[in-house]
């Protein structure tokens, strides 16, 4: 009876998992003019790439052995028995909008904290997104997850964010992002070589200031009123092409670094909230010690601080930092993926009815 019932548990509940790794971004030039409040009259774009550090989320159908339907781990733990009652809310309006209400067990990982300016809530809901979309087999190409990642956060959440952080995700590379009038967003990828581009990476740095802070918090105080920043978004905007244009030119990169101050002191002004006295400290330290320019990356606020250096005055701005970490990188040119896929067990129709057939686990003894 008991090696019976055992061999019914491997033939029928053998879960499938799915692994997807998810790139976070630099938004090196345009982050403003990505918003849809300032897209939709004016146009925007943005200048950026994506980095070799990742999101991870696993994801597999719940065995039918607990007494929940539904498994969330990331910083907490979350067990409930529908999406309705999840308080992480990408995860809540992902499942919701994909139909996937229970019968799931999630995890996060990420090689990067949360609300440091590196995109991870996007990168955490297209990473999510493309594993739920492996998971019923079906496929979904870049524009799609990209376009997708945008409504659940902009529209079932109502944040206020921008469409540029979905796109990084789903394309990955180094692009200039273009987002038109009527809603469409364009990704065309930077024509240089990979010598150029390491040159570039070379001469940037990322120091993690240690604030954390929600781009929601930040944005949403310019993002929703964008009409009384127009000059400053409108150079933002041109600041793009001026960088491109040096970036695939045989000109010095110094003058990338020289843009990334000009358009740092322009977002400053987009909102009180953009810096702060302890970002401001960091900054001016490594300007003083040979930095030609920088950022926050994302919303602003705190998180990581980019910086331009080059190379013969790195030494120089790490010891100036040296109370920050410093976070080395690479460009990467991958955006989401899957990494693992166990695809060896269908899901059978007493899995997906699971919740009307255990209760709760029942020791073998007590049958």
């Amino acid at each position: 009876m008991i090696s019976q019932y055992k061999a019914i548990c491997v033939e029928k509940y053998l879960p499938q998992m799915i692994i997807t790794q998810t790139p976070y971004r630099i938004s090196l030039f345009g982050g403003g003019t990505d918003y849809p409040d300032w897209y939709l009259r004016n146009g925007g774009q943005v200048l950026s790439t994506t980095i070799d550090k990742y999101v991870y989320i696993s994801c597999r159908y719940l065995p039918p052995f607990f007494e929940h339907k539904l498994r969330l781990a990331y910083s907490e733990v979350e067990t409930c028995n529908h999406a309705d009652e999840l308080k992480h809310p990408a995860a809540r309006e992902v499942l919701k909008h994909l139909g996937l209400v229970n019968g799931l067990e999630i995890h996060y990982d990420g090689d990067l904290p949360s609300r440091s300016g590196m995109g991870s809530s996007s990168a955490f809901s297209v990473g999510l997104i493309k594993a739920l979309y492996c998971l019923k087999n079906q496929e979904i190409d870049r524009e799609q997850l990209a376009n997708e990642a945008i409504y659940v956060e902009q529209k079932k959440i109502g944040e206020s964010v921008g469409s540029q952080d979905q796109v990084n995700a789903a394309y990955g590379g180094f692009n200039n992002i273009q987002f038109k009038h009527d809603g469409t967003i364009g990704v065309i990828p930077v024509d240089v070589s990979g010598k150029r581009k390491k040159e570039l990476n070379d001469q940037l740095m990322l120091f993690y200031t240690g604030i954390m802070r929600t781009a929601e918090t930040v944005s949403s105080t310019y993002a929703t009123n964008t009409v009384e920043k127009t000059a400053q978004l409108r150079r933002m905007y041109k600041i793009v092409d001026e960088a491109s244009k040096t970036i695939v030119s045989n000109d010095s990169l110094d003058s990338v670094g020289r843009l990334l101050h000009e358009s740092w002191i322009e977002k400053r002004k987009l909102s009180d909230m953009v810096s702060n006295t302890r970002v401001d400290d960091i900054y001016q330290s490594a300007l003083k010690a040979g930095a030609l320019g920088g950022k926050l990356c994302g919303a602003g606020g705190g998180g990581m601080m980019l910086l331009y250096v080059p190379r013969k005055h790195q030494s120089s701005v790490r010891n100036a930092l040296s109370s920050l970490l410093y976070v080395p990188f690479r460009f990467s040119e991958t955006g989401s993926q899957i990494i693992f896929s166990n695809r060896t067990a269908r899901l059978t129709e007493v899995e997906s009815n699971r919740s009307n057939s255990i209760k709760k686990f029942i020791e073998l003894e007590d049958v």
